[in-house]
């Protein structure tokens, strides 16, 4: 058992690395790379979706261009107007921390990025999205509130809604499971979300566990948009090749176009997870997971409820075009007989109990975050805005670059 336990954990932990690092390892292992589907997978053939097509790069902005934050932005604030507390999250471009305003004593999540690390890896694309799509969310109650954005030389700030009910991950890597009515409830929630951006014409892409979080009063709230597609109509495509692999949908493995259905196969996979303890077609080898992805039939033991077999069914069928959401997308989750007992004008006022009480005292009160983030020491760059501090020459360079810098996707990345 200690050691079930010991692997589980592995896996937890590993799953918190981006696809782009996954497949380096992947393409490194020789015994993966032998498999037939891995290779599919990994052949770099030209991919049919535009927005990785651009071989003609557009010119390079002027010098007195920066990032454009849009009406997001607020140039009069600084790295300095907060007190940065505790490191709370991580990503591949920077961190999350917990932040009290100096003046109003109000705490957010401050999402700081690394202009470098975005240059690098030619991300800056998929930021925009993740603000346009910030943006849009005026108020919906399960989706994470923008405050306002502002950015230094170095580094870009998005000032967030402060969420502490803890990673839905978190939850289920301590309970390994949940109980149906309880699974029932936060898909509820999730389902309702993806409803809201997909009416917007956003795909996700990218639900897991990791950014489904929940508040102090135990709902779901869905953050991280940056691998949303915009202006997706109702029956329209894309192609890029991105997500987490234990969720990856099989059209998208296939490398063929795929619309917002994908989603729908996120959710039960989540779902599922949430149900059994790992994802439906998981293994600790790749390419077997991948196989299994694409041809082992979905098995599904007999401990839960039939409403909950069909829905999983539904969900993760492996053809998009039989997919339930397929044709009227959210409305026929929302109407499938697992999600009865709902009153989804209720759900969405939040007039409905949540299962599980994430009893947290107050702002300050770190229990549901991972010590991993939690012990790891406040940045002393993090609250330092150049004009206050000591730029250094990597830095002049990093800010010059990423002022210089038009997005031109290379083969390579696929985030």
């Amino acid at each position: 058992m200690k050691d079930k336990t010991t692997a589980l954990t592995s896996f937890m932990k590993q799953r918190r690395m981006g696809l782009n690092d996954f497949i380096q390892r992947l393409a490194t292992n020789s015994y993966s790379c032998k498999h037939p589907e891995v290779q599919s997978i990994l052949n770099l053939s030209p991919p049919q979706d535009a927005e990785l097509m651009n071989t003609n790069p557009s010119p390079p902005p002027s010098p007195s261009q920066q990032i454009n934050l849009g009406p997001s932005s607020n140039p009069s604030a600084k790295p300095n107007d907060f007190h940065f507390l505790k490191v709370i999250g991580k990503g591949s471009f920077g961190k999350v921390l917990l932040a009290r305003h100096r003046t109003d004593d109000q705490f957010y999540a401050v999402k700081v990025l690394q202009k470098k690390a975005i240059l690098k890896k030619k991300e800056e694309k998929h930021i925009m999205s993740e603000r346009n799509v910030l943006l849009k969310n005026v108020k919906h109650p399960f989706l994470v509130g923008l405050h306002y954005s502002f950015q230094t030389t170095d580094k870009l700030y998005f000032v967030l809604d402060y969420i502490n009910g803890g990673e839905l991950f978190y939850h289920l890597q301590r309970e390994r499971c949940f109980l149906e009515p309880r699974a029932r409830f936060y898909a509820a929630e999730i389902a309702s979300a993806l409803g809201y951006l997909h009416s917007l014409n956003i795909v996700y892409r990218d639900l897991k566990p990791e950014n489904i979080l929940l508040d102090s009063q135990g709902h779901i709230i869905l953050t991280d948009f940056g691998l949303c597609k915009e202006n997706i109509e109702p029956n329209g495509t894309t192609s890029t090749f991105c997500g987490t692999p234990e969720y990856l949908a099989p059209e998208v493995l296939h490398k063929q176009p795929y619309d917002r259905t994908v989603d729908w196969w996120c959710l039960g996979a989540v779902l599922y997870e949430m149900l059994y303890g790992l994802p439906p077609f998981y293994s600790r080898n790749t390419a077997e997971m991948y196989d299994n992805i694409l041809n082992k039939p979905l098995q599904l033991k007999p401990n839960i409820s039939n409403a909950a077999r069909h829905l999983l069914e539904g969900l993760l069928q492996k053809d998009r075009t039989k997919r339930l959401g397929c044709t009227e997308d959210f409305i026929e989750i929302k109407n499938h007989v697992f999600f009865s007992p709902i009153n989804w004008d209720d759900l969405n006022a939040k007039k409905i109990t949540p299962p599980f009480n994430p009893n947290v005292t107050g702002p300050n009160d770190l229990r549901h975050f991972d010590p991993e983030f939690t012990d790891e020491p406040v940045p002393s760059s993090i609250g330092c805005s150049p004009d206050s501090a000591l730029v250094t020459s990597s830095i002049k360079e990093a800010a010059e670059a990423f002022v210089g810098f038009s997005y031109a996707p290379s083969m390579d990345s696929y985030l």
